[in-house]
């Protein structure tokens, strides 16, 4: 038999017993919780088949790695026949800036030459004739006719002048202006067709696993159909619920520890998020009894360098330091 004395012993170790174990109840909380990822689904804008595949699951992809490529012979083909049309349009606004070609002008340089001596030439003859014409030496008909060459030679000079100068000339001010903006619409008709053929081949944007892969070579992907599936290690987070007073105890940017079951390895952890919904689990009535069973979700991100000991799905254990 137990006497009172070793009874009473036994009460007080008791009693301290649950004390201690009530101030490391307060001083450490222990969560349960998961990791969870926040995907990265890559896909293209354009249709095509899946002309090649460059990753596969499991893959570590750093940034501006190749993850696929969408057949794009009639894309390619577009942007070079808008490529085309835009060297061709750039060469006609420069040729009409400069004028007409150094050979042009120099066709009415000659043609000038030629007018200027035919109309010496019937200069002289007019005022021989004005000198013949009184002595009745030449006929007046003679006299017309010199006049008449001398006023047409003269004005033939004064025709390809004006020619030779306006060959000497850009195009109006009108017509270079409508070049120039066929010249940008065309620009923009090739950032265009560049742009669609570059959305046929996708790269990574920065470091990431390649979480799944969900076409293979070969297969035809409709526009926006997700082809790769990424996960960034700064997208991985922890989720763990706690109770209503905990819950409007923490902060956002209050640090946290998580321990991974698996090995027990500690990381650290920031709270980002706190949910302003209580979760529970069905039937429960609210009332001062039941509250306590209420719990609030809370989401915090692990820091980059330890993320990727995290895995969706992997159980945790989140320990709040009070």
């Amino acid at each position: 038999m137990i006497s009172m004395k070793n009874f009473n012993f036994f009460l007080i170790s008791v009693a301290a017993l649950v004390v201690f174990n009530g101030c490391q109840k307060e001083s450490v909380h222990i969560y349960q919780g998961y990791a969870e990822g926040e995907f990265v689904n890559i896909s293209s804008s354009q249709s095509g088949k899946l002309d090649k595949l460059f990753v596969k699951r499991g893959d570590q992809v750093s940034k501006n790695s190749n993850l696929f490529a969408l057949e794009c012979e009639s894309e390619v083909l577009a942007l070079q026949q808008i490529s085309a049309e835009l060297s061709a349009a750039q060469a006609t606004l420069n040729d009409y800036k400069k004028g007409s070609r150094p050979e042009e002008i120099n066709v009415i340089e000659a043609q000038l030459s030629q007018a200027i001596a035919n109309a010496e030439n019937a200069s002289i003859q007019l005022s021989r004739n004005r000198q013949l014409y009184p002595s009745n030496a030449i006929s007046k008909t003679q006299f017309d006719d010199s006049t008449a060459l001398a006023k047409t030679t003269a004005a033939k000079v004064k025709e390809l002048q004006n020619g030779l100068n306006v060959a000497k000339l850009a195009k109006r001010t009108d017509q270079i202006s409508a070049q120039e903006a066929r010249l940008q619409q065309l620009r923009s008709a090739v950032a265009q067709a560049q742009w669609k053929v570059d959305e046929k081949a996708l790269k990574s944007r920065g470091n990431a696993l390649v979480f799944d892969t969900l076409y293979r070579e070969g297969e035809w992907v409709n526009a926006g159909g997700i082809i790769v599936r990424l996960l960034p290690p700064e997208n991985i987070k922890i989720r763990f619920f706690v109770p209503q007073k905990i819950a409007e105890e923490l902060g956002i940017g209050q640090n946290i520890t998580v321990v991974s079951r698996s090995d027990g390895k500690k990381l650290s952890a920031r709270v980002t998020y706190i949910s302003t919904e209580a979760e529970y689990t069905p039937p429960i009535i609210y009332s001062n009894e039941t509250k306590e069973k209420l719990t609030y979700m809370i989401e915090a991100y692990p820091n980059r360098i330890d993320a990727p000991y995290l895995h969706p799905g992997q159980p945790v254990e989140v320990s709040l330091d009070r």
